[in-house]
């Protein structure tokens, strides 16, 4: 019979990928996750983990077992959480991911509130495209753009966004005027570095400009908005951001517009874990609560 609490140890590193971020994760030497791994794949006889250029990856039978695993672990912390009291609930760390503009732009911004209204909860925020994986643990929930087709995962959507095209006063009055879409062709753009794009909801550019003649590429939604501040040229910016800026003109209000999506996606053996429900409860409130800002409707 092999040691229940190994399994800890199995699962930090599945979710870190490392030995040594494991055990920081875990306060311990990296030699005892090491260790308590090796007991573990010698009581099961099997072997959990590939050790790769990339870090630590479950072979197909540390997948299976990851599954269980989780699933006493979230048993383990409900168990807690009811014999501890409500107190004890509402603290610890959630971490959660989303799309690099809505967490710089957005969410970064309300965590004040999130604080006042649970100061025992502390939120790791991960501003990351393409997300973490929620299947190995790598967050709590994540906000995505679309809803997820596998996995055991829970899925709501929260409300729809928009994105614009947005350029500086100094760069307009510069410029050709822009009247027609056909006009776009004769501007400079800000867009993604193509063959990284990993998301297709970001795919779009096609649809305003035949022959854009971009002139910067990043894979950053931050480094687009900074660039146009600079005047370099017209980006596509979330309209949650560029709207209320006074620096940015919007450019084809009624022609150029872009409608996505904003999914909350948690693991369904926490969506009851009591943190991890509050914090799904205030992004889910305050998700709907902006929905015509995250329009561009101020």
């Amino acid at each position: 019979m092999f040691n229940w609490d190994d399994l800890r140890f199995v699962l930090e590193l599945s979710r870190r990928g490392r030995l040594a971020a494991a055990a920081r994760a875990l306060q311990v030497d990296h030699t005892t996750v090491a260790r308590r791994v090796a007991a573990l794949e010698n009581a099961l006889n099997t072997r959990l983990f590939d050790r790769t250029p990339r870090g630590y990856i479950p072979t197909k039978a540390g997948t299976a077992l990851l599954a269980y695993a989780e699933r006493i672990e979230a048993q383990s912390i409900k168990l807690y959480e009811d014999v501890s009291g409500e107190d004890a609930t509402l603290t610890g760390t959630v971490r959660m991911a989303a799309t690099e503009g809505l967490a710089i732009e957005f969410l970064a911004k309300q965590m004040g509130k999130f604080r006042e209204r649970h100061p025992g909860i502390t939120i790791e925020l991960v501003a990351s495209t393409p997300l973490l994986d929620l299947s190995r643990r790598e967050a709590d929930l994540a906000i995505t753009l679309s809803r997820p087709q596998s996995g055991r995962l829970i899925a709501w959507k929260l409300a729809d966004y928009a994105l614009g095209l947005y350029a500086t006063p100094s760069y307009l009055r510069n410029r050709r005027p822009i009247r027609t879409k056909r006009d776009l062709n004769d501007h400079d753009l800000i867009w993604y570095i193509d063959d990284l794009v990993t998301l297709p909801q970001l795919r779009f550019l096609d649809d305003f400009i035949k022959d854009p003649r971009i002139v910067f590429e990043s894979t950053s939604v931050v480094a687009h908005s900074n660039a146009a501040l600079s005047g370099l040229g017209l980006a596509f910016l979330h309209c949650f951001a560029a709207e209320p800026d006074p620096n940015f003109v919007r450019v084809l209000r009624n022609e150029v517009e872009v409608k996505r999506e904003f999914w909350l996606v948690v693991h369904e053996d926490l969506r009851h874990v009591a943190r991890v429900e509050a914090v799904c409860d205030f992004l889910t409130q305050l998700l709907k609560q902006n929905q015509a800002l995250l329009m561009g409707r101020t």
